[in-house]
């Protein structure tokens, strides 16, 4: 299945670490010319020496509609199109409706909602250029399933889904040839976990979250990298506006 995103260029963000570092890699072992993008310089330096498709790096506030605007300007000048964009960077955090402050509630949603919202407007005139092409936004089975003590990332990653359906429905329409989906994990096994029980042993975390899921488990970023391949690539250029679960069945109970 190699080479499944061959001569495509694809741009990847928050992908120092996590969902994105593992969705970063396979695309780059998969063809893709990939640009990483993430806040975290020393993350990306690490990435770029460990993976050698890896095209070009950026250090990148996803919050910043005038930095996209440069990031997408970069691309366009190095490479002269845009095939994939994958809205990843993401932050969680807990807190009911009566503990979530105002700074949280705003900052999960600057980070996970606006972010995809500049990504997606910044990238469309150049992946129009480019077209076919495919955007991937990672949402969260929250954007699915509430859970009272998670009330930011709920409303945000739930408003991510519908996000990406009016992208997907408005490109249709245009006649852009660029497809729009969204993924919607479970917990999955990276740093963001630490936010959930603060202070808890990390065996005993994934073990507690395992016992939660249908197939006794926590997911691996692989899990989720494999699903945004797929839906980045020609494999599924009739899936649009769809939501695609990774939640070991959490969902469908």
């Amino acid at each position: 299945m190699a080479e499944r995103l061959k001569g495509k260029v694809a741009l990847v963000t928050g992908a120092a670490s996590g969902l994105g570092r593992a969705t970063a890699r396979l695309m780059a072992r998969e063809g893709a010319r990939v640009v990483a993008s993430d806040i975290d310089a020393n993350g990306l330096e690490s990435l770029a020496r460990e993976e050698t498709g890896i095209a070009m790096t950026a250090v990148h506030d996803v919050t910043d509609e005038l930095r996209w605007t440069a990031v997408i300007d970069e691309i366009d000048q190095r490479f002269g199109a845009l095939h994939i964009l994958v809205n990843n960077a993401g932050i969680g955090t807990m807190g009911t409706i009566e503990n979530t402050s105002t700074e949280d509630w705003r900052r999960v949603h600057e980070v996970d909602l606006d972010s995809v919202f500049f990504g997606c407007r910044a990238a469309l005139a150049l992946m129009k250029r480019s077209a076919p092409g495919a955007i991937v936004n990672v949402s969260s089975v929250a954007g699915l399933l509430a859970d009272n003590n998670l009330t930011a990332y709920c409303s945000a990653k739930a408003a991510v889904r519908h996000l990406t359906k009016a992208v997907a429905l408005h490109c249709a329409r245009m006649k852009y040839e660029i497809r729009c989906n969204s993924v919607h994990p479970a917990f999955i096994d990276t740093a963001i976990l630490d936010d959930v029980v603060p202070g808890m042993p990390r065996e005993m975390l994934l073990e507690k979250l395992a016992e939660g899921n249908p197939m006794g488990r926590v997911g691996e970023p692989e899990d989720v990298a494999w699903a945004i391949v797929y839906l980045a690539s020609d494999e599924a250029k009739f899936v649009n506006g769809a939501e695609l679960a990774i939640d070991g069945g959490l969902s469908a109970q």
